[in-house]
């Protein structure tokens, strides 16, 4: 299955977004800590390029301290970017966000040039809870959902200091798998778009290799070596009751258990991918997607033949 998620209000966001970008001095893209490149959107580093961009990974209190040092190195590296990490709640590290775009955009400031800034990113990534947290009130409505903000907000942070909140948006179709599935376990794809076994049996696949020891702590299991995905989620719903007629595990429950305890950070301090693993799975991605393509032209092109000589065969038999 290929998580999919892209409601019709996205769709405005986006063209918004391009609209609003021709009055933006700095574009603050929040990213989750936890998979800041499945985080990226692609479609808004295509609208916004050209434009100074903030990089905030968000949600550092629950991702892996050493996995957001390689991130913010890689991010930090590339050309008009500056990156920093985060937890949107806490006070002073939002209001460095103020200085970082006054360094990207240092000749913006005064009641002649107030500074323009523009918060975007995808569902549930704490866009809101920073607009609040850098506002000193409730500024929008937050929630531990995907798309709960569905309008652009304006908050006045100095009387020089314009910044934009925008919707949560993802893009029409997402060609890394991988960021599929991480993207659901995260909270940033609604539920209607995926089904929970599946999703959480992949970040059990993920966490078997890479976090064996937290899975081990989290839900009692003497040991995750040699042991599958399914049989690590079986271990789970018989740890913690998650039981049907017949002792059977509830795979349904055990699944949204693994997830829940992911998202609130009870697992532990994860991140599901390094800058190496991502862009090995954008380079597949991009040449599946490739080949879809070729085999998609293909199949218009047989179909325009054919179309052709119907066309042909009916004009001798006029005549």
């Amino acid at each position: 299955m290929a998580v999919q998620w892209f409601p019709g209000h996205m769709h405005l966001t986006q063209n918004a977004i391009a609209d609003r970008l021709k009055t933006i001095d700095v574009v603050i893209e929040m990213l989750d800590a936890r998979l800041p490149g499945s985080s990226l959107n692609p479609m808004l580093k295509t609208i916004t390029q050209g434009k100074r961009t903030l990089k905030v990974l968000n949600k550092q209190d629950l991702a892996d301290p050493k996995r957001t040092a390689l991130w913010l190195a890689h991010y930090n590296a590339l050309p008009g970017t500056r990156a920093l990490a985060l937890n949107a709640g806490m006070a002073a590290p939002a209001r460095a966000l103020m200085t970082a775009c006054h360094e990207l955009s240092p000749y913006r400031g005064g009641m002649a040039k107030p500074m323009r800034v523009l918060i975007c990113g995808i569902p549930n990534v704490g866009k809101s809870t920073l607009i609040n947290t850098l506002s000193g009130k409730r500024a929008t409505q937050t929630g531990d959902e995907a798309g709960v903000t569905r309008h652009e907000q304006r908050i006045v942070l100095a009387s020089d200091f314009y910044v934009y909140d925008t919707p949560g948006v993802l893009w029409p179709r997402i060609i890394v798998a991988k960021s599929g599935y991480n993207l659901a376990a995260s909270g940033a794809v609604g539920r209607n778009a995926f089904d929970d076994q599946e999703v959480a049996l992949e970040l059990l696949n993920y966490l078997i290799t890479h976090y064996p020891s937290l899975l081990q702590a989290r839900f009692k299991i003497e040991s995750v070596s040699g042991l599958t995905d399914e049989q690590v989620l079986e271990a789970i719903g018989r740890r913690r009751g998650a039981l049907q007629t017949g002792n059977k595990v509830n795979r349904q429950k055990a699944a949204e258990m693994a997830i829940d305890d992911f998202r609130s950070g009870l697992l532990g301090l994860i991140t599901l991918e390094t800058p190496d693993e991502f862009a090995k799975w954008l380079s597949e991605g991009q040449t599946l997607d490739a080949l879809r393509q070729v085999k998609k032209d293909a199949i218009e092109e047989n179909r325009n033949i054919r179309f052709k000589k119907l066309l042909r065969s009916g004009a001798r038999k006029s005549l």
